[in-house]
């Protein structure tokens, strides 16, 4: 699969195994790709972030990423949404974190095992590895970029679509500047 990667696309898989290993986590899951997509500086998905104004709040998103992954996936909609119905998520990770431990929610499985040399894709990492794919051949690209990475972050529920969205990134807007984008440089 990765053979038709572009070299910024293979750095996004790599700068998020990089982001598991600085958050301890055993896996490369969703947040951690959202994250390595938030350090690319040239690249199609840089510009179009940068041009959503993710870029200047890349620690708001982290943030939000963290607070998701503290709540066990449980989204900042998804947390409104229960507190309408007299559901406190903060309270129940509150409780759940005194009994068990700060993170408890967020703990992948793995603790204790040491560091490890490789860290496995989550399914949900996996599938928008394969999104991406059928989303550049479905756009006529031959060969997969990070912009592809972003549009497949943003056309599924997730932790980095709601974090996305939360920001003002969703699969239209990203659309509509790839595009424009693809249209001067045919100009």
């Amino acid at each position: 699969m990765f053979e038709k990667f572009t070299a910024g696309a293979r750095a996004v898989v790599r700068g998020a195994a990089e982001q598991a290993d600085r958050t301890g986590n055993g896996t490369i899951g969703e947040p951690e790709l959202l994250l390595a997509l938030l350090e690319r500086t040239e690249s199609p998905a840089a510009g179009v972030l940068a041009a959503l104004g993710v870029h200047e709040r890349r620690a708001s998103v982290a943030d939000a990423l963290a607070a998701v992954r503290r709540r066990g996936g449980v989204s900042t909609a998804d947390a409104a949404a229960l507190a309408g119905l007299g559901i406190d998520i903060d309270a129940i990770v509150a409780r759940v974190e005194e009994a068990h431990g700060v993170g408890a929610l967020a703990a992948d499985g793995t603790a204790g095992r040491g560091k490890r040399l490789r860290r496995p894709f989550t399914a949900e990492a996996k599938a928008v590895l394969e999104r991406a794919l059928r989303i550049a051949a479905g756009r006529g690209e031959r060969h997969l970029g990070d912009e592809h990475l972003l549009l497949a972050l943003t056309t599924r529920p997730g932790p980095a679509a709601a974090v996305l969205a939360d920001h003002g990134v969703t699969y239209d807007a990203v659309v509509r500047l790839l595009d424009k984008t693809r249209g001067r440089q045919a100009s």
